[in-house]
């Protein structure tokens, strides 16, 4: 239970650390006229331009997983609902459902990376975290709509999003696979996280 505490400490110090230095990062364009829409769709574009990236890895592995991974980070920084205190509710919904396009599209090109590479067991794995990760944020909102938390678990976005990036970068040495499983395990232990987490709180509304 205290070691259980002091992870969630720890994963809560560095999200919210690494969510202030994305809004630092985007600060001067979020007080331009520059509208918080705007930046997220330049957000989930560069998402998708990664995915491209990284899928001609086969021409030059160290150029397009680096290339890749770069602008993948950029544009998972671009978390626009947040930024510069001009948060709506339309924008917050778009920012969600694009983090979700932009995750699921660098997911599916890694999924055919492995396919071409004959690896079937990553190739499932892959599959398996698009489906882990979408469901992550599923519960979350579904927990919310209730007027539960279910904010719980290791595996948010941020998690994931580093997950990705490392496997990237460290791809020409063989990480990516490994990258892979880890973020497919700790998506869907974070899912049984959150059921349990919300069965308790409605145990206790009782």
């Amino acid at each position: 239970m205290r070691e259980t505490a002091v992870l969630e400490r720890l994963k809560q110090g560095y999200t919210t650390g690494a969510r202030t230095l994305a809004s630092r990062s985007i600060v001067g364009l979020a007080r331009t006229r520059i509208t918080p829409n705007a930046l997220t769709t330049a957000g989930v574009s560069l998402c998708l331009a990664a995915a491209v990236l990284v899928y001609f890895e086969n021409h030059d592995e160290l150029l397009f997983y680096w290339l890749g991974a770069f602008v993948f980070v950029v544009g998972s920084i671009l978390d626009v609902a947040r930024a510069g205190g001009k948060t709506t509710p339309f924008g917050s919904f778009l920012d969600s459902t694009t983090d979700r396009v932009g995750e699921g599209a660098m997911l599916g090109a890694i999924a055919l990376i492995f396919s071409r590479h004959g690896n079937e067991v990553a190739l499932g794995a892959a599959v398996a975290a698009i489906a882990g990760s979408f469901l992550v944020s599923y519960t979350r909102a579904k927990a919310e709509a209730l007027g539960l938390r279910g904010d719980v678990g290791f595996g948010s976005r941020a998690e994931r999003v580093v997950a990705i990036t490392a496997g990237l970068v460290l791809a020409p040495w063989g990480v990516l696979p490994w990258a892979i499983y880890l973020l497919t395990a700790t998506a869907w232990l974070t899912v049984l996280q959150r059921i349990l987490f919300v069965r308790k709180q409605l145990a206790e509304r009782k």
